[in-house]
């Protein structure tokens, strides 16, 4: 009989290897002992264990960085006929333990990978085809109902696609933990999206209404040509924009930015601020340094940077860099990091010295 053996999880192409990593580091960590299975380019990547709905509930989406997207497997299925690919996924279904015996709603995916990508197409045709058919079998509630846990089916290729089900308020709220974000036309860099996916992906609802308010003062380190300024003023906040470079001279006209020439490594605001935001390219040990150093004197109450990651051990260097910084601050400090559709060789962090209550 099926059952839930692992957690399966969508990431960037090419990173499979420190998910992998992190997510036996993680689960070893937590008591479960396991092993990934993945190939390099796949974007997704599984993680066989006992009690793998127990292993997820240890390993909460919110708490992992190189995961996009995590789900509970419960079925593989292969050598599937394109001409009746419906009957067994119910049967599948039918076969489960430890699987919701009801869906709120209905995903079909594939990996977010040069192979996986063709499938766009077939995932779509089949999810119209499938629905009617788990809606007949009562699998699937008569309407979406976002309460319900979602059931997953991640096509490899036509014949190939695994089963899983994810639970709404522990998994992104994107099919493939994709945002779907569009460059605005008045952003100075497409670099804004990453600042604008931080905010949607490392903060919930209360947290944006609370931490984000019209008013508050900000800095920017490193901010030429001024994406991330140009997403802080949008939001209401008054930023000083430290750049020795040029902005674009249009987010002066939304007022409330001081563009300083200096160095964001040695510049030190004249008053504490709300935030600090600095996706400076530079050696990711140096930056996590700076930051501390920020936090740890009261130059900003929060956060949001982007580590840039070296090509070998890029895992390491994540745990390397993410200790040193809780170790430099000396206090309680709240840490999340992701990396983001939106980043490349890099990962985006959010830390603030006190506790976000939601």
């Amino acid at each position: 009989m099926p059952h839930a053996d692992a957690l399966l999880c969508h990431c960037r192409a090419g990173f499979e290897p420190e998910l992998a990593a992190e997510l036996t580091e993680r689960a070893s960590e937590a008591g479960f002992a396991g092993y990934a299975r993945t190939e390099r380019g796949s974007a997704l990547v599984e993680f066989f264990a006992d009690g793998a709905s127990a292993l997820s509930a240890a390993l909460p989406l919110r708490a992992l960085i190189f995961a996009r997207q995590k789900l509970i497997r419960f079925a593989e299925l292969q050598a599937l006929d394109p001409r009746d690919r419906i009957a067994p996924i119910l049967a599948a279904l039918d076969g489960a333990a430890g699987c919701p015996s009801r869906f709120g709603t209905l995903w079909v995916e594939h990996a977010d990978s040069d192979a996986g990508k063709p499938l766009a197409g077939l995932a779509r045709a089949f999810a119209n085809a499938l629905r009617p058919a788990l809606r007949e079998s009562g699998r699937l509630a008569p309407q979406d109902d976002a309460a319900l846990p979602r059931l997953h089916v991640v096509f490899r290729s036509g014949e190939h696609a695994l089963l899983a089900w994810s639970d709404p308020h522990d998994s992104a709220p994107w099919p493939l933990g994709v945002p779907r974000l569009r460059l605005h036309p008045d952003a100075p860099s497409r670099s804004a999206l990453k600042l604008e996916e931080a905010f949607l992906t490392l903060l919930d609802d209360r947290e944006r209404e609370r931490l984000l308010r019209p008013g508050m003062r900000a800095a920017d380190l490193g901010a030429a040509p001024g994406g991330w300024t140009w997403v802080l003023l949008r939001h209401g906040l008054r930023v000083y924009a430290i750049d020795n470079g040029p902005l674009r001279a249009h987010l002066f006209d939304l007022g409330h930015v001081e563009h300083l020439r200096a160095d964001g490594f040695t510049w030190r605001p004249p008053q504490a601020l709300d935030w600090m935001v600095c996706d400076m390219v530079e050696q990711p040990r140096r930056v996590a340094d700076r930051m501390a150093t920020w936090l740890r004197e009261g130059w900003c109450r929060r956060s949001v940077f982007n580590l840039k990651l070296p090509m070998k051990k890029r895992w390491a260097e994540t745990r390397l860099c993410l200790d040193r910084l809780r170790e430099q601050v000396h206090a309680p400090l709240t840490l999340r990091a992701r990396q983001l559709y939106h980043d490349r060789e890099e990962i985006t962090v959010f830390a603030t010295a006190s506790e976000p209550t939601s």
